[in-house]
């Protein structure tokens, strides 16, 4: 399996420079040792590493893949447009860097709207200061990160389950699903979103188990990165991880106690040095009412051929309410076959039959995890309810409910996962079952004719 990575490896990186001579040079170069670092965390980690390290692999190559076609045919515009936004602003960031003025003043004209992902813009400057103007080198970076997410997730899996199969299952999931691998690939902030999502509640889990430095920076860091990369979100991350600390992820005990406090002590001195609570009240005075989540919500319904619920009205309490099943239900299930009207939602279709299929799994798994380790999964459940509720109201249109989705299915895969081998086992224990019915009646008619 080793042998087959490598020789694929060193085929794909060939096939890279030979496509993308001017680009796939110095991406190849920038990337290739932040994959190394990557591989190297997740053999300090002494679980089921092997495996992780060659789904790691696995996952970014099928990621450098996916994302040097984009570039190379310049697909950009089809799956994802924001890429030259950024490609845009991260450019100007570097010229700002350098001393021009002109460039200063549009990304100062940008960074002075509430709620700018000026994490992306800097991240893509940051990148651009070391390769050049290179969109292929921010999306080979995303690949990293989108292939690291999976051993995050397995982690994660692992702690609330104690269960190797749940964990690999949800982690493969997070590797090889079309859609991850698609956002992730690009030079898009959702793959860096999502990796900063999963190391956040993979600190919270183990910092729940017991205090350790490494895991409390290392939660803060992501905190901040979820804020300076898409804010909203952040802020309901920060929601479910204090309430998980309130409420407890493991028996209550004076030491656990003491390590709750201490925990969320810090995370709260920390993130008001950095100046969160002044984001905040900026954050809430430019969107913390129901009129402009209104209006945004209007502008997307609208603007798009795939909008949904157009007429809704949610500046209301009564309106919100009243939007959230049917927005629920084209969050979790969009596109339907009777909103395919592209190719673009057309090529969705394989993935969601799965995804479709996978969907009583994922009820069963919630089911049995909420009754028996609700302590264990509560900031993964609430942070993935306030979320998906959240997400039900505010997204007006198939496309960026399927885009938006990504952030979620990260931890729907870990209940997925659950739901799986729960019915799997079942199934096992029912075919013992049975195995051991037939021998005994086939017992029970031997002993007539031994007796004679």
């Amino acid at each position: 399996m080793n042998g087959l990575l490598a020789v694929l490896a060193l085929v794909l990186f060939g096939a890279v420079l030979a496509v993308a001579p001017a680009d796939g040079g110095p991406a190849l170069m920038f990337v290739l040792p932040v994959a190394a670092i990557a591989g190297w965390m997740i053999i300090q980690f002494k679980t089921d590493e092997r495996f992780l390290l060659r789904l790691f692999a696995s996952a970014l190559l099928v990621r450098i893949l996916v994302g040097t076609l984009i570039n190379v045919f310049q697909m950009q515009t089809f799956f994802g447009g924001d890429a030259f936004t950024y490609d845009w602003l991260g450019y100007e960031q570097m010229r700002a860097w350098g001393g021009d003025h002109f460039s200063t003043a549009v990304i100062q004209g940008f960074f002075m709207r509430a709620g700018s992902p000026w994490g992306m813009v800097y991240l893509v400057g940051g990148i651009y200061q070391l390769t050049g103007r290179n969109m292929l080198a921010v999306q080979l970076f995303n690949a990293v990160l989108g292939a690291a997410t999976a051993p995050l997730i397995y982690h994660c899996g692992y702690a609330v389950t104690s269960n190797t199969k749940v964990a690999r299952l949800a982690a493969k999931g997070v590797a090889f699903m079309p859609s991850l691998v698609l956002w992730s690939a690009q030079e898009l902030k959702d793959g860096p979103i999502m990796f900063f999502l999963a190391l956040s509640i993979f600190a919270t889990l183990r910092l729940g188990r017991e205090f350790n430095a490494k895991n409390l920076i290392a939660l803060i860091g992501a905190l901040l990165c979820v804020l300076c990369f898409r804010f909203y979100v952040f802020y309901m991350l920060l929601v479910a991880i204090v309430g998980a600390f309130l409420v407890g992820m493991r028996p209550v005990t004076a030491q656990g106690l003491v390590r709750q406090v201490v925990v969320m002590v810090f995370i709260g001195l920390s993130l008001t040095y950095f100046g969160v609570t002044r984001y905040a009240a900026v954050h809430f005075e430019s969107y913390g009412s129901l009129q402009i989540l209104n209006m945004t919500r209007s502008d997307q319904a609208q603007s798009a051929d795939s909008g949904f619920l157009q007429s809704t009205d949610v500046s209301t309490a009564g309106g919100v309410i009243t939007t959230i099943p049917l927005g629920m239900a084209n969050l979790l299930f969009a596109p339907f076959p009777w909103q395919v009207a592209s190719l673009r939602q057309a090529i969705t279709i394989p993935e969601m039959l799965v995804w479709w299929a996978s969907f009583p799994m994922l009820i069963l798994g919630l089911w049995y995890s909420t009754k028996y380790r609700l302590r264990q999964v509560f900031p993964m459940l609430l942070f993935t309810l306030m979320l998906s509720l959240a997400y039900s109201v505010f997204l007006g249109n198939v496309g960026n409910a399927y885009r938006e989705r990504a952030q979620l299915l990260i931890f729907y895969f870990i209940f997925v996962a659950v739901g799986y081998v729960l019915m799997r086992e079942r199934y096992e224990m029912n075919v013992a079952s049975e195995l051991l019915s037939n021998q005994r009646k086939l017992n029970k008619r031997a002993l007539p004719g031994t007796n004679r």
